[in-house]
Formats: C-alpha cells, sequence, structure tokens
C-alpha cells in the first residue's frame, strides 16, 4: 500500500510514528506534501509543495491532516484521481456546497473518504441509534485555557486570567465547526454522524483547573439513551489537538488495507 501525506503538524508526525503498530502489510509512505521545498525531506521520506507531485507518486490512500484549507483546495481532486482520502480536518465539511463536491467526486470516481472518529468514542453507536430514530444530541468540550489560545474564545474572555469552568460558546454544530475549527473537528464528526449540523447541540469550556481534554456526548432516541465521557490526553506536539485523534487517524489507513474491519 503506498500512502501520502497532506500536512506534517500534530497529527501527521503522530500517523508517521504509529503506521508501523496498525499496518500488519507492506507499506511505503511516498510523499508529504508540506510547505516546503520540494527538495526538502521529512523522516526520510520526500516533502512536495505541488499536490501534482505528490500524485504523480500514485499513492494508493492520502491523509490529510493540514486544516480545513487543504481539504478545500484539494480534496476533489485527490478523490478524482481515484486516490483514496482520509480527511483529519472534518469541520471543513460544515460547508455543505464543499461536502456536496467531495460526495459527488467520490461517487464519479468510488475513492473512498474515510472520516475518523477523531478524539470521541462512541460513533459507532451514534450512527446506529440514527437508523432506529434520535431525537437529540449535545456535545460538550471542556479544554484548559491554553488549548483556546489563538482562537476566537480570546474575543470573548480573558483566557490567561480564568479562575473557573466558563463557557465561551453555546450554538449548533455548524456555528461551532466554522468559529472553532482547529478545535472542533470532534464537533462536525458528531453532526455528520447524527443530527445534522443544526440540529446538533455544542457547548465548549475554557476550564483552568484541568490538563486533559473533555469530551461529553449525550444522546437520546428511539432506541434509548447514552452518555459517553472520554477525558483525553492532549497531543505532545498541539494542546489543542486530543492524542487520541492521530491514532484514530492511523486506524482508518488500517481499514483501507484490511480485510476485517472492526
Amino acid at each position: 500500500m503506498k500512502i501520502g501525506l497532506i500536512g506534517f503538524g500534530a497529527i501527521g508526525r503522530c500517523v508517521i510514528e504509529t503506521l508501523p503498530k496498525a499496518l500488519t502489510e507492506e507499506y511505503e509512505v511516498i510523499g508529504i506534501l508540506t510547505r516546503k521545498a520540494a527538495d526538502n525531506w521529512v523522516n526520510n521520506i520526500p516533502s512536495y509543495s505541488d499536490i501534482d507531485q505528490l500524485l504523480a507518486k500514485q499513492p494508493d490512500i492520502i491523509v490529510e491532516c493540514a486544516g480545513h484549507h487543504a481539504v478545500k483546495e484539494y480534496g476533489c481532486k485527490i478523490l478524482e484521481a481515484n486516490i483514496s482520502l482520509v480527511i483529519s480536518s472534518i469541520g471543513a465539511l460544515a460547508d455543505s456546497v464543499l461536502y456536496q463536491q467531495l460526495k459527488d467526486s467520490s461517487t464519479a470516481s468510488k475513492a473512498k473518504i474515510y472520516l475518523p472518529a477523531g478524539a470521541i468514542g462512541g460513533i459507532d453507536a451514534l450512527v446506529a441509534a440514527k437508523l432506529g430514530g434520535i431525537h437529540d444530541v449535545t456535545y460538550t468540550m471542556r479544554k484548559p485555557p491554553k488549548a483556546w489560545q489563538g482562537s476566537v474564545a480570546e474575543t470573548v474572555v480573558d483566557l490567561n486570567s480564568l479562575k473557573q469552568a466558563t463557557v465561551i460558546f453555546s450554538g449548533s454544530a455548524g456555528e461551532a465547526a466554522t468559529l472553532y475549527p482547529k478545535n472542533t473537528n470532534v464537533t462536525a464528526t458528531i453532526a455528520l454522524a447524527g443530527l445534522g449540523f443544526d440540529e446538533t447541540k455544542v457547548e465548549l469550556i475554557a476550564d483552568p483547573n484541568i490538563i486533559d481534554n473533555i469530551h461529553e456526548i449525550s444522546v437520546s432516541g428511539e432506541t434509548g439513551y447514552f452518555t459517553i465521557v472520554l477525558k483525553g490526553k492532549p497531543s505532545v506536539y498541539n494542546p489543542k489537538t486530543s492524542a487520541l485523534t492521530a491514532f484514530s487517524v492511523t486506524k482508518c489507513v488500517a481499514d483501507f488495507g484490511s480485510s476485517i474491519i472492526i
């Protein structure tokens, strides 16, 4: 299996590190699309500055871990080249036009789009419950103030002087994914798996009394009610990202090459 990457930040680095644990078949990371010059190498892997250079290497699957702009700029082109795509910046799909374009490109080429669960668990239960009928989905995310630095939250509260947990956003999943693109990809995943961007309720909290990222999803419907709470360690590379996220992305790559998928 030939694998390409877009981006080499917190998620990209962890994916490279964990691929040997996740894949049992032979594989090769044939290139990384980065902002570096095309003749640079990253971890002994060639890096490119042009998407066409990466596509020319004919990867079987490309892993996007570079942000919403990368999904918008490269997503359809990758799929139209009959290359499957793992999207880690799922918040980009809050854009309904982009979502439909990617879906149409996938349908036309037969290349698949993989959306990792990211930092949250229970997505399988949410998708199953949706088939039976769901009434309400609420997602609450708590992170330390430093995890919200560089985001819109800085215009809402003084993150450096917080003494207690403070709600920095309350609204729909669509609004959250748009306002906090680097923090709320999980929000988009939950919305796509459940009631959609308009009907999924989201609350974002800056809490100076915690060191972990805490995710809580509550779902009620015809099949019953469940709440899942996950206290995740932040990535060592980026406090805005939960450590589990990159492992979830790697799992999608493993699924692509697996005969049995759990």
